[in-house]
């Protein structure tokens, strides 16, 4: 099943804030909708937000009746930035919504019925390319995987977090597909705990083995010998290597070097931003502290007491083992392989 589809001049999501209690679908008939179903978390995972963006552009195309091409294409360009809005560190959120708007600014349509139902194929096209290069990026990967390995793995980067199938957690897949004998610990990745409700839901589903653990227990798993390779995703990779992810990656990455484990991030091309060029340029999104004193509503701590809640970290380049993409495993010097990889060229 896909995350993220349309669906009769709708935008149709799974709502992830109900799992892993219930499976339940979200239709949104406005792009407000659309951008607030990405700040709200309703769809998170930074491929399935850029579909999501994608099919809020289409959306927005029949969100007003303008007949004037210009004026449809200006209010195109506004709504842009109100997905862009949504959410500050993925990059594909901003790259999708690129994307769709290459096609309105080409001219190649020339009324705005045309611009409409090509802005609609364009997403889906999008959504499709999707699940077709994580099913790469699968591939790519699960060579990467022994035979019998524990895999360590932080957050949610299966199905739920691309349209289908997944990036990190689809290597896990990947492998588990291809007969390879796998456990995975899955950190429960506070303070939203993606891992414990998603990524083992997804587990559950795949009937791939796994233990979910506290987010303080990798280094004790890492020292008694129980990791054999970590695999995690990114929401924004810049041109040096360095990455964004979860908050929580980077202490893990630490970790890693220090006990000689093998550390990959897997992620798309489109989650690259050659523009940038470290990892201190990438924006970092900072949430609500209620979700660190009152996750789920429910408070663990007076309604006083402070807290700071930033949604990602970055991990530098010089702790990666590699970065897989569809388009082969980049590795140092990540700036000239990662720029080959943007370009399709394989590495």
């Amino acid at each position: 099943m896909r995350s993220v589809e349309w669906d009769d001049g709708a935008v149709k999501m799974i709502d992830q804030r109900a799992l892993p209690w219930r499976l339940e679908f979200a239709r949104l008939e406005t792009v407000s909708q659309v951008a607030e179903s990405i700040s709200n978390m309703t769809v998170r995972g930074a491929p399935a937000i850029g579909a999501s963006a994608a099919f809020g552009m289409a959306l927005a195309a029949r969100e007003t009746d303008e007949v004037d091409m210009g004026a449809l294409l200006a209010f195109l360009e506004q709504r842009g930035e109100l997905l862009k809005a949504a959410r500050p560190t993925a990059v594909n959120l901003a790259w999708a919504v690129e994307q769709m708007l290459a096609v309105a600014r080409s001219g190649e349509c020339k009324s705005p019925d045309e611009l409409r139902e090509a802005m609609l194929l364009a997403a889906q096209d999008l959504a499709d390319e999707d699940v077709a290069v994580n099913r790469r990026i699968g591939a790519r990967g699960a060579a990467l995987v022994n035979d019998g390995a524990t895999v360590l793995h932080h957050c949610n980067t299966g199905s739920l977090a691309c349209v289908e199938y997944g990036t990190a957690l689809g290597v896990i897949r990947a492998a588990h597909e291809g007969g390879k004998r796998l456990h995975v610990l899955l950190d429960e990745t506070r303070p939203r705990l993606q891992g414990s409700r998603l990524s083992a839901w997804e587990m559950e589903e795949l009937g791939v083995s796994y233990d979910i653990i506290p987010d303080t227990a990798a280094g004790f798993f890492m020292n008694k010998g129980e990791v054999d390779i970590i695999l995690v995703g990114a929401d924004r990779i810049a041109a040096n290597g360095d990455f964004a992810n979860k908050i929580g990656t980077y202490q893990l990455a630490v970790l890693a070097a220090a006990h000689d484990i093998p550390f990959y991030c897997v992620a798309p091309t489109s989650t690259v931003d050659l523009a940038l060029g470290c990892g201190d340029e990438i924006p970092i999104e900072q949430r609500d502290p209620a979700e660190v004193t009152t996750p789920y509503g429910k408070a663990i701590v007076p309604a006083h007491f402070k807290a700071r809640n930033p949604a990602f970290d970055v991990t530098p380049h010089r702790y990666l083992t590699g970065i897989v993409t569809e388009h082969g495993i980049a590795r140092p010097p990540y700036a000239e392989n990662l720029a080959r990889a943007v370009d399709g060229i394989e590495i």
